[in-house]
């Protein structure tokens, strides 16, 4: 099989891996990817995710059998919609079941309705009424621009002038544009966070190893929220009796209320979800893989990426099997101000890696010598070893003899597991 995979990070570039490794794909393009990808053999082709026309044109011209959307954007505009047209399959959401990460209020309004655990809420389209709020209900609170914000459009405020500062941020500084015309504010939920990832076909779906992201900037979860730094799998202060509650109380009501309500959901689900003491809780909905989680989640793929998402298509039933002997863990490399003021063309070092670990590029460009840093999160180098602290040594010892210059890391990732 022929497959093109829309996207350009480490995300895209993972599943790009993972469909080669399996078999039953010969051949790789990723749209537009990145020049790091070529250095596994993955072709190439400078097309623009929101160029709906000439996507549809390349599948037909260059004979591919289907299309895996990774990233949530196109999915939002309605490509899924724009390749069934023409008569091409396309792995993910069509546009009316990705609202469910394209508007928060959506995702909101549909857990309430079917009862699925969450946060409590309330949406808000101003700013006085939001402040008021605010300062009725108390901190700590969660602000959220309802649409697309790259993984930032979060505040967790642990008082009332953050959240302040957050809605002045969306409302008066406009800073998430369209994505902040309204706002969703959310109790603050207190427990460990960890991402459960499906595939997903209408009422039928098949849930991944859950990972754990790190979505603060620095060590100790100091600073912003990025679209993450580094994630690992399994989670073992997770119990499995959590993660199967998380299961049947969201994942399947979840897909079966899509159904029901005529929003049928075919793609990845990824549920962000936070063990409380009343048990597992939705943070957040995404209509696609998790970036980084994808980077340590399919590396655990044992069986055929390419043939379960082909038997998907088909409407035959996948098998999707995992390594649940090892672990896995990956450190993003980002650009020095990433996420707020973004540094570009730090040089981009060799990264010797073996068998058990690899390199999965994202914001990078051809420079005059070699790759540079073209975007804030630059590459993730993951390692899979028999238990989280092996591989976290592992993924250390392969960065910390880099020369990192213009670009920095956090030296923690996995440490949640270990002081478990």
């Amino acid at each position: 099989m022929k497959v093109l995979v829309i996207g350009s990070g480490a995300r895209e570039h993972a599943i790009a891996h993972a469909l080669m490794r399996g078999g039953s794909v010969s051949e790789v393009t990723v749209a537009p990817g990145n020049p790091g990808m070529e250095l596994d053999g993955i072709r190439i082709t400078q097309l623009n995710p929101s160029n709906h026309a000439a996507l549809v044109e390349f599948v037909k011209n260059n004979d591919y059998d289907w299309v895996f959307v990774g990233p949530e954007v196109p999915l939002i505009e309605g490509i899924v919609d724009d390749f069934a047209a023409a008569g091409i399959k396309a792995f993910g959401p069509n546009k009316a079941a990705a609202q469910i990460e394209g508007s928060k209020d959506f995702a909101k309004q549909l857990m309430e309705r079917h009862d699925i655990p969450t946060a409590k809420y309330r949406t808000f389209d101003e700013l006085d009424r939001s402040v008021a709020y605010v300062r009725e209900h108390g901190a700590p609170i969660v602000i959220k621009a309802d649409g697309l914000a790259a993984g930032k459009g979060v505040t967790v405020a642990m008082d009332e002038d953050a959240a302040i500062a957050a809605l002045e941020d969306i409302f008066v500084d406009h800073r998430f544009g369209n994505a902040g015309a309204k706002v969703v504010i959310e109790d603050f939920l207190e427990g460990q966070e960890f991402s459960l990832m499906s595939f997903v076909n209408g009422t039928d779906f098949w849930p991944m190893p859950i990972s754990q992201d790190h979505k603060r900037a620095y060590d100790g979860d100091k600073g912003p929220n990025t679209g993450g730094m580094g994630a690992y799998s399994p989670v073992p202060q997770i119990s499995q009796s959590v993660v199967d509650t998380a299961i049947e109380t969201i994942v399947r009501p979840t897909v079966e209320a899509m159904a029901d309500e005529g929003t049928p959901f075919t793609g990845i689900l990824y549920a962000g979800l936070i063990a409380t003491a009343e048990g597992p809780k939705v943070i957040e909905f995404n209509a696609r893989f998790g970036d980084p989680e994808t980077e340590v989640v399919l590396p655990k793929l044992t069986s055929d990426l390419g043939a379960g998402i082909n038997a998907i298509l088909n409407g035959e039933t996948p098998e999707f099997t995992w390594d649940d002997e090892n672990a896995t863990l990956g450190v993003v490399l980002a650009a020095e101000g990433y996420p707020v003021n973004v540094v570009k063309g730090a040089a981009i070092p060799e990264i010797p890696v073996d068998a058990n670990s690899h390199v999965y590029y994202a914001g990078v460009s051809n420079g005059a010598h070699g790759l540079v840093a073209s975007s804030g999160r630059v590459l993730l180098v993951e390692a899979s070893a028999s238990d989280i602290k092996t591989a976290q040594d592992k993924v250390y010892e392969i960065i910390d003899q880099l020369d990192t210059t213009g670009m920095f890391y956090r030296h923690d990732i996995g440490a949640k597991a270990l002081n478990a």
